[in-house]
């Protein structure tokens, strides 16, 4: 009994003082492929309401219903789930859970390649859609590109030099920034991205042939490795 009652204390003690991941990580499966995604801590309850859903299913079997090619790819309707209503030719993109989430922007997490945001309504709070994302995809950009956007459609918001960059060399969507929240990237397989995003599409931009999903939120002793691999284990 001493022996079961110490190693109880041992397991015990160990789990309270091991140091828990500093991020949390979903895997997005396909037919096309599959990317693995760090949602951002600096978007709280976007992370966590992802998660949430997440860890119920709730992804799963949805469809990427939108898809741009250079823009973005769109999914997480629940409709997308009903057979009635994911028939090629059906419209999608107004199903939602029954609440809205409050906008978090940050001026440091912007629309480059491989972000996913919140898709949301017209609503003047810009509040972000409970439960629909998309994913950029995105293209890259000239100076000149980005000086006639700022005159533009920011209306004469400026872009920051290091998000500049990152625009002309990686790619993104800019007009979108501070107007959508951005609340996690794609780590690794943003090819996934790039195959969904050019599928054969109808001429509101919905895939021909479906595309579902299944979102798995990653254990905690995944996160930890892939905090360590990116560096943020510190």
């Amino acid at each position: 009994m001493k022996k079961l009652f110490t190693l109880v204390f041992l397991l015990t003690t160990f789990a309270a003082f091991a140091k828990p991941p500093k991020n949390q990580y979903v895997r997005i499966s396909t037919a096309y492929g599959s990317c693995i995604i760090r949602l951002y801590n600096e978007t709280p309850k976007h992370r966590d309401n992802f998660i949430k859903l997440a860890k119920k299913g709730f992804y799963n079997g949805t469809l990427f219903h939108r898809v741009i090619q250079s823009f973005m790819i769109q999914g997480g309707d629940p409709d997308s789930r009903d057979t009635s209503k994911n028939k090629a030719g059906e419209a999608l993109g107004n199903g939602d859970v029954g609440y809205t989430i409050p906008a978090e922007f940050n001026d440091t997490l912007f629309h480059k390649r491989g972000v996913i945001a919140a898709a949301r309504d017209n609503n003047p709070a810009k509040a972000s859609s409970g439960c629909q994302f998309y994913i950029v995809e995105g293209k890259r950009f000239t100076d000149e590109d980005l000086d006639k956007m700022e005159q533009g459609r920011l209306k004469g918001r400026k872009i920051p030099p290091a998000q500049r960059e990152i625009y002309k060399t990686v790619g993104g969507v800019p007009p979108l920034d501070q107007s959508y929240t951005v609340y996690g990237e794609v780590i690794t397989g943003i090819d996934m991205v790039d195959r969904i995003a050019g599928v054969k599409k109808d001429e509101r931009d919905r895939p021909l042939e479906n595309v579902p999903m299944t979102v798995t939120v990653l254990k905690k002793g995944e996160c930890k490795d892939l905090d360590k691999l990116l560096g943020l284990d510190k």
